[in-house]
């Protein structure tokens, strides 16, 4: 069976690997912090069937620990001659194709992970809320590089040239 997704020909940049560390530390936190609080109606209570609640999610962030390496290699981009092609997911992939020309912000995030292992992330905006796209795990350098590259091809593009 062929994936009808994926575009033939085509040499996707991928985010850099340390972002599997950034992911999975923030997952991790997520995890802990969700199961502490759903433990607390259990602890309180005393009922043993409550426990189920904090151990299924257990389960569920264990599934998704174990799967941050392939999720993170899923993500990609791609610059085309008219867009930015970005996509990412396993089960539920999702493919955006950003013209240049609707572009009409684009800004470097670095939170506190991000910043530890020389992280950044590129957002871009465009007028339709729904392709706010947001490019995470890339080096601090090539997102700069990047980030400014888009500028020049959505100037450029909104100028008709």
């Amino acid at each position: 069976m062929t994936n009808r997704l994926e575009i033939p020909n085509t040499e996707w940049r991928r985010v850099s690997p340390r972002y599997v560390v950034v992911d999975f530390v923030g997952t991790l936190v997520f995890a802990i912090v969700a199961c502490a609080v759903t433990s607390i109606p259990a602890v309180l209570s005393g009922s043993v069937l409550l426990w189920a609640i904090p151990a299924s999610l257990a389960v569920i962030f264990v599934i998704t620990l174990a799967l941050t390496p392939r999720r993170v290699r899923s993500i990609g981009y791609q610059l085309r001659d008219d867009d930015l092609l970005f996509r990412r997911g396993l089960m539920f992939q999702r493919f955006v194709a950003v013209p240049y020309g609707r572009m009409q912000l684009v800004d470097i995030n670095r939170g506190p992970l991000d910043r530890a292992v020389g992280l950044s992330e590129l957002k871009f905006v465009t007028a339709a809320a729904a392709t706010g796209v947001v490019i995470p795990g890339l080096v601090a350098a090539d997102a700069e590089e990047l980030r400014d590259r888009l500028v020049q091809l959505a100037e450029s593009r909104r100028a008709g040239l």
